[in-house]
């Protein structure tokens, strides 16, 4: 199911930056043979605006989801499973029109999540001799980022309603996670982890009133550059590392839906 919607979230992505082009084409046949040249004709696909240029529009993205035992796919080699956790995360942003239907913007965000591993037990059998167990670990994890952003809208709608949209993200991001024993309260490892990303997402749109626009947007990855420093439960430094990569697909934890407020919408004069 999950790589059926990596697939179709694609061709829409495609199908929609397809539609956007402008081609070269041979139709007007009396003005390429005067000019020597061909004429770029528009597909008009933009005839239908969906947000006009000049407008302004200030948003709000949420996030929350829950991990217990049962939801988990590794719930099927542990035996004796008990964890629970939950992540949240708040995205407000602002954008501006530069022309119809493309925007330019700032977003901010906070993440927060946590979690607690009561007990897990592995056992490959005894050809294997292995048997492990744990229990009694705790994770709490907070972050701070900031980015900017361009969205392509395209209106599938005569009237300017419904649409697509693809967003392009340039983003930085600070996360300390902690790491330690779930009874004593404290945490023996800390990790401070600096993040410079570059991410895809297309998603869709509605208005629900003239001025105000609700949207769900599917996280499908990018190229992520990453900074991590280690350290004890006293802060003292035990260790760095530095990685990247390339990633492309669907990520459950990335879809987010929020709601857009056009500041001024053209739309209510149309």
């Amino acid at each position: 199911m999950k790589k059926f919607l990596t697939t179709l979230l694609l061709l829409c992505a495609t199908s929609y930056s397809w539609a956007q082009e402008v081609i070269d084409t041979t139709s007007d046949k009396a003005t390429a043979e005067k000019t020597g040249r061909t004429v770029k004709i528009d597909r008009e696909i933009n005839n239908n605006v969906f947000v006009f240029k000049g407008e302004s529009m200030a948003g709000l993205t949420v996030s929350y989801s829950t991990l217990e035992s049962e939801d988990s796919n590794i719930a099927l080699i542990f035996d004796q499973l008990n964890l629970n956790g939950q992540i949240f995360s708040i995205q407000p942003h602002y954008g501006f029109f530069y022309r119809d239907n493309n925007a330019i913007g700032v977003r901010l965000g906070y993440n927060f999540a946590n979690g607690q591993l009561d007990s897990a037990a592995l056992n490959l059998g005894d050809a294997a001799d292995i048997n492990l167990s744990i229990g009694n670990v705790s994770y709490l994890s907070r972050g701070f980022s900031a980015a900017i952003y361009h969205r392509s809208y395209m209106s599938i709608d005569k009237k300017g309603r419904f649409g697509l949209f693809a967003e392009w993200e340039l983003a930085g991001k600070m996360t300390r996670s902690k790491t330690g024993g779930a009874e004593d309260g404290g945490y023996s490892s800390i990790a401070d982890n600096y993040r410079l990303s570059l991410n895809f997402a297309p998603g869709l749109a509605v208005y629900i009133f003239p001025n105000v626009c609700a949207s769900v947007s599917f996280g499908l990855g990018g190229l992520q550059y990453n900074h991590i420093r280690q350290m004890d439960g006293d802060m003292n430094f035990t260790g760095k590392r530095d990685f990247s990569k390339l990633r492309f697909g669907l990520n459950l934890a990335e879809i987010n839906i929020g709601v857009n407020v056009h500041l001024w919408s053209k739309k209510t004069d149309k």
